[in-house]
């Protein structure tokens, strides 16, 4: 099935394998906050209940230090919706001290380490062209 809006996650391809798994999570669940993204809650045979998931794929690409800024002001162009993570989010404790930590820095010196972006297809495209799929 192919979907006319895409969501993509783009990690930092230096990080250690931990740091993807967490920024991929994090930056995903802003993703996951945008209204009608959410399937419906999964259900076993047994009656148990399971909390809800993206409707739809999630393509995950990486990037060299170099190209994350781009990527940004890619997007910015596009106009689509995205989530960042920085690096600085490794060493805080908590919400408030995530976004405390992104609000004290210029957009355009934001030391990004993963974001992960929503929009119409073909914009979403243009953002993460070039880019390889995470392996």
């Amino acid at each position: 099935m192919e979907y006319a809006d895409k969501i993509a996650v783009v990690v930092r391809e230096d990080l250690l394998p931990w740091q993807k798994l967490n920024v991929t999570a994090f930056t995903a669940s802003g993703i996951a906050g945008i209204d009608g993204l959410l399937g419906e809650p999964y259900r076993d045979a047994d009656g148990n209940m399971y909390l809800p998931m993206l409707r739809q794929p999630v393509m995950i690409y990486t990037a060299p230090r170099e190209k994350m800024g781009t990527l940004r002001e890619r997007a910015l162009r596009q106009e689509v919706r995205f989530s960042v993570y920085t690096e600085e989010l490794f060493e805080t404790s908590g919400d408030e001290a995530n976004r405390a930590a992104v609000l004290g820095v210029p957009g355009e010196k934001l030391n990004l380490v993963g974001m992960a972006f929503y929009g119409e297809r073909k914009a979403i495209d243009k953002v993460v062209k070039g880019l390889s799929r995470h392996e």
